[in-house]
């Protein structure tokens, strides 16, 4: 894999007051070169910042870092607008924008909206079609008219963008296969990782059924999301007891996420906070001012 394909990016789950760090955060990694920036997106918690306001604001006030939401609740944002949102995103923002899709998660909250709730089978089925035409509404050409299950348009004019590419957090079969025929990346779910057992058993999911529609499952990226600290000295053990991986020094973290890339296929990453908040700030800036141009430099002599 070329080191240009590798993206390196941070997530944040920011509440209403976090606003002004979260611009500082974005702004300073955006200065230091990392790819994107995530938001999560849970509409029904009132403390929280709307993801997509947010995302539109910091797209705003950065030049180069892309931004996605890590996934759209998709339930409370239907297809057709979606749409409308990502390519106007788009847009204005010279095209750093990735569309982070789910099915919907927490359904007992994302009823409360007065969303309709769905069936695990219908949601999958209603994620797949909400991708399809949001590609299908994307790029110019003739109006659209979809009759789907879930989704109908009659005659609607497709924005003259291109569809950002898609990046879901399926985890059942049937929402990974979904992944596989339509989508263009992956983020595992849970914060599993390139040794994880979800990783070994999923991942050849979306490979088949990419195969079975034709398609290249080497063009579908696998993007980890993982949480982890950046000590000043090695650690004993850079992952506990269940094998999960908990930092340890940059050397530690460039070997890792190097072996990552070349031995299983990894071409993205996104940390998070290991405390399921705001990411500290001094820990941000050495992901992305230390590590990431040593995994970059490491992978560039690996492709020389």
């Amino acid at each position: 894999m070329s080191v240009n394909d590798v993206v390196f990016g941070f997530g944040a789950h920011s509440v209403v007051n976090d606003g002004p760090e979260l611009l500082h955060m974005v702004q300073q990694v955006d200065r230091d070169g990392l790819d994107h920036f995530s938001l999560s997106d849970h509409p029904y918690i009132g403390e929280r910042l709307d993801a997509y306001a947010s995302l539109g604001f910091l797209l705003g006030r950065t030049q180069h870092i892309a931004g996605f939401v890590n996934v759209t609740n998709l339930p409370t944002r239907p297809a057709p607008m979606l749409a409308r949102t990502v390519t106007t995103l788009s847009a204005l923002s010279g095209g750093r924008v990735v569309l982070g899709m789910g099915a919907g998660g927490l359904w007992d909250r994302i009823s409360d909206m007065g969303v309709p709730r769905l069936s695990p089978a219908d949601a999958v089925d209603a994620f797949e079609e909400a991708i399809v035409l949001v590609k299908k509404l994307s790029g110019g050409g003739p109006p659209v008219t979809y009759q789907g299950r879930h989704y109908q348009v009659n005659e609607i004019e497709p924005a003259p963008v291109a569809a950002p590419p898609v990046w879901t957090g399926s985890v059942g079969p049937k929402s990974l296969a979904v992944t596989g025929r339509v989508a263009d990346g992956w983020i595992p779910g849970h914060a599993a990782d390139w040794l994880s057992e979800r990783y070994r058993t999923s991942r050849p999911v979306i490979d088949e059924a990419a195969a079975t529609a034709g398609r290249d499952p080497r063009d579908i990226r696998t993007i980890f999301n993982f949480p982890g600290r950046i000590t000043d000295q090695p650690l004993t053990a850079t992952r506990n007891r269940d094998g999960r991986w908990v930092g340890g020094s940059v050397a530690q973290w460039v070997e890792e996420l190097t072996g990552a890339v070349l031995e299983h296929g990894a071409s993205g990453f996104t940390l998070f906070s290991p405390s399921g908040g705001t990411q500290d700030i001094g820990t941000l800036s050495r992901w992305s001012s230390e590590i990431v141009p040593s995994i970059r430099e490491a992978l560039a002599k690996e492709n020389a």
